[in-house]
């Protein structure tokens, strides 16, 4: 308002991020290779996965995953299912559904835990026996970023002979349930 206060909407419970893959797309192979991908995916049809070079590990930002990074839930003794979640400030969670294989790590009241468990789909630790009640179960990982092309055209050209490049290409981040 004129007088400087202001009110927000916000759209979505977390923040959604974008991307630009544009810049590193250089010469006639990789943009083949964008091409061919980007009409594989029918434009922003269907999602993929990215990965994020500035957060993509439940350590810190980028850090080697431990098993002890992110908490991800307490034993009741019945629940054997476990949602992997990256914990942001002051309380944000975000919900982890592309895990990379083979780089979770899992532990039991701090104690790595390194079988008796399984990674299903979507980011969920299964356990064989559910942790006692009051364990805490933590999870550490490196995770892709589900994205989509933002727009259903790419912008190419020919900066010089014979070379190809893509100025941008936007992606935008998916929520996935």
């Amino acid at each position: 308002s004129a007088s400087g206060f202001e009110a927000r909407n916000a759209n979505w419970a977390q923040a959604r991020m974008r991307f630009d893959a544009g810049p590193g797309v250089r010469g006639n192979a990789e943009l083949e290779t964008l091409l061919s991908f980007f009409r594989a995916r029918r434009g922003p049809a269907i999602a993929f996965r990215f990965r994020d070079p500035y957060d993509n590990s439940s350590n810190g930002m980028t850090g080697v995953p431990t098993a002890t990074d992110q908490m991800i839930g307490t034993g009741d003794g019945s629940t054997d299912n476990f949602e992997l979640v990256k914990s942001y400030g002051s309380g944000e969670q975000r919900r982890i559904t592309r895990p990379v294989a083979g780089t979770v790590r899992v532990a039991v009241n701090g104690d790595e835990v390194v079988s008796g468990w399984m990674l299903n789909a979507e980011g969920l630790v299964r356990f064989d026996d559910p942790p006692a009640a009051g364990a805490s179960v933590s999870a550490g990982f490196l995770f892709d970023t589900p994205v989509r092309f933002a727009d259903d055209h790419i912008e190419i050209n020919r900066s010089t002979f014979l070379a190809g490049e893509a100025p941008s290409v936007p992606l935008i981040e998916v929520r996935e349930a």
